[in-house]
């Protein structure tokens, strides 16, 4: 982990919090949404990940006229053979990034549900599996909705986390300007120095490393209590669902894996409950209105639900 960031870091400064989420996020085989305004590194950020992890990226730029197949492929006619061949879209990857996701329609948004919870394409009823690893890192702009098609809860719950990226400190900001002014180029992360430090095979061992983190029975049962307390909180219409709390389970291991223990303790459910849980709680109309947010309800839940010790 050390030696990603530091490779990470010869691309994109700061944004500790979103490159933990990210590497969350494929321990546990899941999907990433990175909201942020525009020109805070998302897509960079992406792309630093897939070099210094050594992996296949696609970036898909999503507009309102993309069509399903233009995601997933489609049958073409081939004149020479007279039949139809399968042409792979952008998702047979490693890791697709899905550049402003909520600007095209729901139809082609639908596209990933498949892709998504399968990790496979079926066209004319036959399916084609993904390449290993796979996962979708979808960004989205959170301040302009003109033209945007928000995404719908059954595909929001898919996204195993929601990484936000702020705008960073002002000593940031200056090493920012600093490295373009010392002839930084975004599009040659190989000029900037970034390397592999990792490949799939790390990937698949530190996965089957996560996969035996011990998790007590209160933890559990904390875990399982902080979701049904989103469900019963005033200013929520819809809380987090049985699958929110195992994805809470499975990034509580990530990040115990990720602190060096074998074991989980209710401060790694409390580290993540934000990003994996902040997407899957919708609100009221009028609690939205007052100003309330899904983090605000949940550092709510977080203060009044008891930890087991």
């Amino acid at each position: 982990m050390i030696a990603l960031r530091g490779e990470v870091a010869r691309a994109v400064v700061g944004q500790d919090a979103a490159v933990s989420g990210l590497v969350v996020a494929l321990l546990c085989r899941g999907h990433a949404l990175l909201e942020g305004v525009p020109g805070v590194a998302k897509t960079l950020l992406v792309r630093t990940l897939a070099a210094a992890l050594a992996l296949d990226t696609k970036r898909l730029q999503f507009t309102p006229d993309l069509m399903p197949g233009d995601v997933t492929g489609s049958l073409v006619y081939d004149s020479r053979s007279s039949e139809f061949a399968f042409r792979e879209g952008p998702v047979f990857t490693n890791l697709l990034l899905a550049d402003e996701i909520n600007r095209t329609p729901p139809k082609t948004q639908a596209a990933l549900l498949e892709v998504m919870e399968e990790r496979q394409v079926t066209v004319d009823g036959v399916p084609r599996p993904l390449p290993t690893p796979f996962a979708v890192l979808a960004t989205q702009n959170p301040v302009e909705h003109e033209g945007t098609y928000p995404l719908p809860e059954a595909q929001l719950d898919r996204f195993l986390v929601k990484v936000t990226l702020p705008l960073p400190p002002r000593d940031d900001e200056i090493r920012v300007l600093a490295q373009h002014a010392g002839g930084f180029d975004p599009t040659n992360l190989a000029a900037a120095g970034v390397r592999a430090v990792a490949g799939p095979a790390d990937l698949a061992a530190a996965r089957a490393a996560v996969g035996a983190v011990a998790v007590h029975p209160d933890v559990l049962a904390y875990i399982v209590d902080l979701a049904r307390a989103t469900r019963a909180a005033p200013s929520v219409q819809l809380g987090v669902s049985p699958r929110g709390a195992t994805a809470l389970l499975a990034t509580t291991r990530a990040w115990a894996w990720l602190s060096g223990r074998g074991y989980a303790t209710p401060d790694d459910v409390k580290a993540l409950a934000r990003a994996t849980l902040r997407h899957r709680i919708s609100l009221r109309p009028e609690a939205e209105l007052d100003g309330v947010t899904a983090d605000v309800v949940l550092e709510q839940v977080l203060a009044t639900v008891p930890a087991p010790r």
